[in-house]
């Protein structure tokens, strides 16, 4: 939040009406919710600084995009494209190597659906925000030069005019549109639905949803291994960054939990919702008897089954969803939300 000498200046608080939409912007961008958290912090600071330049209040939104939009810019100037485990070799065997673990800068990262999804819209609109979150896209739009990215992110998933765009940018409206197709033509030749998640999550989780989550985080709690591979996907995929190694074959998930995984036995998972969709927080038990984080694990659903593991090994994440730093012995377990 800003800091002002008097904290319930009308700007302040008009700044502050588009956090959650410019971290959104930023995210898609960035790939990172914590550099997207941290772009969105500096451009309220450069825009409440230069509050008493702005010459129309109307005129706020697409002023914090343009502060917003070059601070992405520059971040991006020095950052490797992040990427998922699918984007960086061939699928493994359960017995393969797990690899060395990357910085976490080289992996997109997660991000809780309560830091950047509107808490009243219209639910087609949430269903459309939802959808533009998943981490296949937010991947795939991390091999698009940054204005190109910018320009794809403003039309398509914000609905920006093609002339609103082109003056956030200070270029053309030829410009950005040819920007927008050489965008669109890049995003075509990704496969976008590789892993299996091509169906739009709706605008909230849906009961069929909430009962295969709740399914899931049982057979894990129970480490009952065979019930949980049976809820997946023929070919889902399973993924643990930073560690490079990811699997594609429900057959190879269960030697996998019960072999290099196995140290999960005995967890306990807080459910959350990350990316548009459902998502838990796993704990691992300690020998002092309570339950430290290990993973956010962001579930992605497709056909009444699970088509998708994607297991974030960043402790750091537990407090950006806002999840305890551990939990006791006694009263968790999957009933638990965040």
């Amino acid at each position: 939040m800003l800091s002002s000498p008097d904290a319930s200046a009308p700007i302040e608080r008009e700044l502050e009406s588009h956090r959650r939409a410019l971290t959104g912007y930023c995210y898609r961008m960035l790939g990172s919710g914590s550099e997207a958290e941290d772009a969105v912090q500096e451009t309220m600071v450069r825009a409440w600084k230069a509050a008493d330049r702005l010459e129309a209040r109307a005129a706020l939104k697409s002023w914090l995009y343009r502060i917003a939009s070059n601070v992405c810019f520059d971040i991006l100037q020095s950052a490797q494209r992040r990427a998922q485990p699918m984007d960086l070799g061939p699928s493994s065997t359960a017995d393969g190597p797990l690899g060395a673990p990357l910085p976490e800068t080289a992996w997109v990262q997660p991000i809780a659906d309560a830091r950047i999804l509107p808490v009243e819209a219209d639910p087609a609109d949430v269903a459309d925000a939802r959808e533009t979150l998943r981490l296949a896209f937010v991947a795939a739009l991390q091999h698009l030069p940054a204005r190109q990215r910018a320009v794809l992110i403003l039309r398509e998933v914000l609905r920006w005019q093609a002339t609103e765009v082109a003056e956030l940018l200070d270029t053309s409206v030829a410009s950005v549109n040819s920007a927008l197709q050489r965008a669109r033509t890049t995003l075509q030749s990704l496969d976008l639905d590789r892993d299996g998640t091509a169906a739009a999550p709706s605008a909230d989780i849906d009961a069929e949803q909430q009962e295969l989550l709740s399914r899931y985080v049982d057979a894990f709690e129970r480490y009952d291994i065979g019930s949980l591979v049976a809820l997946l996907q023929e070919d889902a995929t399973f993924s643990m960054p930073p560690l490079p190694l990811w699997l594609h074959d429900r057959e190879q998930v269960g030697p996998f939990m019960l072999g290099p995984g196995a140290h999960c036995r005995g967890s306990r998972l807080l459910v959350t919702q990350a990316n548009g969709g459902p998502a838990v927080g796993i704990y691992h038990p300690t020998p002092e008897g309570h339950f430290e984080p290990w993973a956010i694990v962001v579930v992605e659903m497709s056909g009444g089954r699970i088509s998708a593991l994607h297991h974030f090994l960043f402790t750091e994440l537990f407090a950006e969803f806002g999840l305890p730093p551990q939990l006791e012995r006694h009263g968790v377990g999957q009933s638990d939300q965040a």
